[in-house]
């Protein structure tokens, strides 16, 4: 039977026929574009309607977290707006500044964003395929991608302003008018840099391949932290806390002003928006982001017409096989004290892994931010500091154990985790091979206990240096941090083994219901490690200053040693029956 026949038999028997671009079922017109965003939207909709084991709690927790946030954001924009209004005229000043530069901060996150997205809307996205064979315009495809894109590369920076400008207008009693400026100023404005990553997506997949063309935008991704820390850096805001350096504050001030520009789209929204708390219009400004907006989207609409397809068909290229062999791996292995199938799977995992670039770039800007959280302590002058004491020092020291902590859970979720996912269909070859469930599971938790061991012990240590804290409170540090690592990543490995995806990428299979369970423990876990160090630890602190009532008794002794035998012990057994039942799933699966 032809298509023409089964879609007549099917209208016949009372179903609707497939859709047709172009017409309606009355024959009126329809446009392509409206009607190629309705995948999207299906899809969405039906998977809020289909729900899966673990939807509820994920919705609670990150509907909690999400309300928190916004509420956090409106409260800070709030107030800092009060406070600076009690200064008239610098306080004025003082708020265009932190507009130009709020939205200088979205200008380079939005263009960022952009690349990454358009390579994955116009070039890498599965429907292509049938929309690159099906009878629609050129320009009409463009119109729904880049809508597309614009969406998937906006909505967190327009979530995360909503809040802001908000607290901002409530905190200067703003008139009604100053939101409707808002969302004529925040649409222009996000898309000028989507579309100028958009055209640097397809200027770069016309000349790599586009899968290679992703990790090179993954790369781009370190220049793109590194940048973030050079301006940080360049503007120095420790200044602010040296007495000696009162009077360059106008310098400092001259320093932020320095990077913002009126030919940027930032200082437009930025100028544009103040007009409006004023109760005014600043009609030359949102002309500029309107017309800018409106003629990048033309020309990129241009050159999509033009070089779309070259792009495209070059990323239907097959890649070649060419790959890193790593033998210094196998050579270093070959040195361990390791059953040969454990050696085998080591080495595995450890190619796999360094092979994949978009797995271990995405550790790079984690790596310039922590370089950036530990060089904020090296540039201040504690010392100089009266306020800061030598107690508040010595507290910092379990603020950054909590921090270690989280920046340690957050990467176990992320690679830990999904370590048995990312076998995906090959898991059936280590199910048909005579390979336990016990070794298998254990290469995975060794694979990345090491690294992750290393990376916060070196973060915990250097930031207790930096801060210069009790020498105690340095090896207390350091030996929680080395039971949390066994603790954590057991507890990833072992759940990962439990609430397998194997269809799903490291991503998905992160932000399941598994992964979910996952933290909520970690973060309770790093809470009660850090309440049963925290008092015994400034009970032992305090016993040096000399004073009878905070002397060191018996009694005090047995608490403090009994609170630090429970931490280890808990971490202990977490460690020991996470994996445990990790083992007893597999093995369920392999039977």
């Amino acid at each position: 039977m032809t298509s023409d026949g089964a879609s007549g038999a099917r209208v016949a028997a009372g179903f609707p026929g497939p859709p047709k671009l172009g017409t309606s079922e009355g024959g009126s017109r329809t446009f392509a574009f409206p009607y190629l965003l309705l995948p999207s939207l299906w899809a969405a909709r039906n998977r809020m309607q289909r729900r899966e084991r673990g939807d509820s709690l994920r919705g609670l927790l990150f509907g909690g977290v999400g309300i928190l946030v916004v509420g956090a954001l409106f409260w800070g924009a709030y107030w800092l707006t009060r406070q600076l209004a009690a200064y008239e005229e610098f306080g004025d000043y003082l708020l265009r500044l932190g507009l130009s530069w709020l939205f200088l901060s979205f200008l380079a996150f939005l263009g960022f964003s952009g690349i990454v997205t358009a390579l994955s809307s116009f070039f890498l996205s599965d429907d292509l395929r049938l929309l690159m064979t099906s009878p629609i315009a050129a320009r009409r495809l463009f119109a729904a991608r880049f809508m597309r894109t614009l969406g998937s590369a906006s909505w967190m920076v327009i979530v995360f302003m909503t809040p802001v400008l908000a607290g901002i207008g409530v905190g200067r009693c703003a008139p009604w008018a100053f939101y409707v400026t808002a969302v004529s100023t925040v649409v222009p404005f996000a898309m000028i840099p989507v579309a100028l990553g958009s055209a640097c997506t397809l200027l770069v997949v016309n000349v790599f391949p586009a899968r290679r063309a992703r990790d090179l935008l993954m790369l781009m991704g370190l220049v793109f932290a590194a940048g973030i820390v050079l301006l940080l850096r360049f503007i120095q805001p420790e200044r602010l806390l040296r007495v000696e350096s009162l009077p360059d504050i106008t310098d400092f001030f001259a320093t932020l002003q320095s990077p913002i520009t009126p030919l940027l789209p930032s200082f437009w929204a930025g100028e544009a928006l103040f007009a409006g708390i004023q109760g005014g219009v600043d009609w030359l400004h949102q002309a500029a982001l309107w017309t800018t907006a409106g003629a990048f989207t033309v020309v990129l609409a241009g050159a999509h017409e033009r070089w779309h397809f070259a792009g495209y068909s070059r990323s239907q290229e097959a890649p070649k096989t060419r790959f890193a062999h790593f033998r210094a791996l196998d050579v270093i292995a070959s040195a361990l004290p390791l059953s040969t199938v454990r050696r085998q799977l080591l080495v595995k995992d450890l190619k796999v892994f360094l092979r994949d670039v978009s797995q271990w770039v995405q550790l790079l800007p984690l790596l310039a931010l922590v370089l950036l959280y530990l060089y904020n302590f090296q540039v201040l002058d504690l010392e100089r500091m009266a306020f800061i004491g030598g107690f508040v020092k010595n507290i910092y020291a379990f603020v950054n154990l909590g921090m270690a902590g989280f920046v340690m859970a957050t990467v176990a979720v992320r690679f830990v985790f999904p370590a048995v996912s990312a076998e995906g269909s090959a898991f059936w070859i280590i199910r048909t091979s005579p390979i336990s469930m016990h070794d298998f599971l254990w290469s995975k938790f060794w694979t990345a206990l090491v690294p992750v061991l290393l990376f916060t012990e070196a973060l915990t240590i250097a930031a207790n240096q930096l801060l210069g804290v009790d020498p105690f409170l340095k090896l207390v540090a350091a030996g929680a941090m080395v039971v949390m690592t066994f603790a954590l990543v057991g507890l990833a490995t072992g759940l990962g083994a439990r609430y397998p995806r194997f269809g799903a990428d490291a991503t998905q299979a992160a932000g399941s219901y598994g992964g979910v369970m996952f933290m909520i423990v970690a973060v309770l876990l790093i809470i009660v490690i850090i309440a049963l160090l925290g008092w015994p630890s400034s009970m032992y602190m305090m016993s040096k200053s000399g004073l009878v009532r905070f002397r060191l008794t018996p009694e005090r002794q047995a608490i403090i040693v009994a609170c630090f035998t429970a931490v280890v012990a808990i971490c202990v057994a977490t460690w020991w029956l996470a994996m445990r039942s990790g083992v007893r799933a597999l093995d369920a699966m392999r039977n």
